[in-house]
């Protein structure tokens, strides 16, 4: 019998439910047990379900091939064949938030890449290196579901992971003011250029609710528990734009900001290369050894040369410079379907094991 937990997948057909897929493989804690999508994919083998929509560069894990599909909406069925699930899940956000906490109510954690809980008051939303200690609004969480071990908790929003991070490493010199301008790939849309020729050599100036979150997701991550909810930060003010770009993976941000405190150069690169998390400390099995790496060369970070640093893990900062109207400026890039995704995701339920909210049923 494995001592790895159980895990289910729902919403485990689409892009981002099959990169959990393929992150999870020989995972040394957790095990693909289940796996549940739409009614029209249930009944079938996983591999039939998929057909030729596979959209990962590695082959599909052998293991899961012919694990039969489950119905998402069949929340007890699913839920007694696991100890936990991540959330991958394509629906409304209000049917999203209520399958979700139906799901916790069967005392099953929910580990959820959707942004329909982001804003619940008392959900975690974490990148575990910035505010681990969030998770101890779920003892709040659990009040208002009734459960005694099921919860939701959430990861933020991909495009933040690129600049977010190292505005934190920053924070002892205070950035108060920032301008954010995101260049997201066409994965963070579900997309590869065969389901979205049109993006080939283009360039969309909007993706949906995507600016609101930019701004507004960083402020949640550096909030405080007040009271047992997440109350957000409000002494910094960011603005953004979200631009899609004709790149499969990868989003790159363009920032500029203002710091009440006046730092040099090299203490900024320094406090990026020394900057690590309690996943660092802990060890954890998904957990980059270098959370950012700072690049000296003029012409990077490359999408094409450092999207996969740290194996999609990590962040990757360069052209730090000082700004004639802002103080400094930086070119920030990370993995939207790995640091951004999924894999944030399964960091995520690693600290909440490490932390004992998910154990064995």
């Amino acid at each position: 019998m494995s001592e790895k937990l159980k895990v289910g997948i729902l919403g485990g057909t689409g892009m981002v439910g099959q990169r959990f897929i393929s992150l999870l493989e020989n995972h040394p804690w957790f095990e693909v047990t289940t796996i549940a999508a739409s009614p029209r994919s249930a009944g079938k083998t996983y591999e039939e379900a998929v057909g030729d929509r596979w959209k990962m560069a590695t082959p599909m894990p052998e293991a899961v091939k012919k694990l039969v599909v489950y119905n998402v909406n069949e929340v007890e069925k699913v839920a007694s064949t696991v100890d936990f699930v991540f959330s991958a899940v394509d629906m409304s956000k209000d049917e999203i938030k209520a399958i979700e906490e139906e799901y916790a109510k069967t005392e099953t954690p929910v580990v959820s890449n959707n942004s329909a809980h982001r804003w619940t008051p008392d959900v975690p939303m974490v990148v575990p290196e910035i505010n681990p200690e969030h998770m101890k609004v779920i003892e709040f969480q659990k009040k208002r579901l009734g459960t005694t071990r099921g919860f939701v908790a959430v990861k933020p929003n991909c495009s933040i992971q690129s600049y977010a991070p190292v505005l934190t490493a920053w924070k002892e010199f205070e950035p108060y003011e920032v301008v954010a301008t995101t260049y997201q790939a066409i994965s963070g849309a579900g997309k590869t250029f065969k389901d979205w020729p049109e993006m080939e050599g283009n360039i969309i100036p909007y993706i949906g609710g995507e600016e609101e979150k930019s701004e507004k997701e960083p402020l949640r991550i550096w909030g405080e528990i007040k009271d047992g909810v997440i109350a957000p930060a409000d002494d910094i003010k960011i603005t953004c734009q979200c631009i899609r770009v004709p790149v499969l993976n990868g989003h790159t941000a363009a920032v500029f900001v203002k710091f009440k405190k006046n730092p040099t150069k090299e203490q900024l690169i320094e406090k990026l290369e020394s900057f690590k998390g309690v996943p660092q400390e802990l060890n954890l099995p998904s957990a980059p050894k270098q959370f950012i790496q700072y690049l000296e060369d003029d012409n990077r970070p490359q999408v094409t040369l450092d999207v996969d640093f740290e194996n999609g893990m990590g962040i990757s900062v360069g052209r730090i410079r000082e700004d004639s109207i802002y103080d400094w400026k930086f070119v920030g890039l990370s993995h939207n379907t790995v640091r951004g995704a999924a894999g944030g995701a399964v960091l995520c339920a690693e600290l909440l094991k490490a932390q004992g909210y998910i154990e064995k049923k």
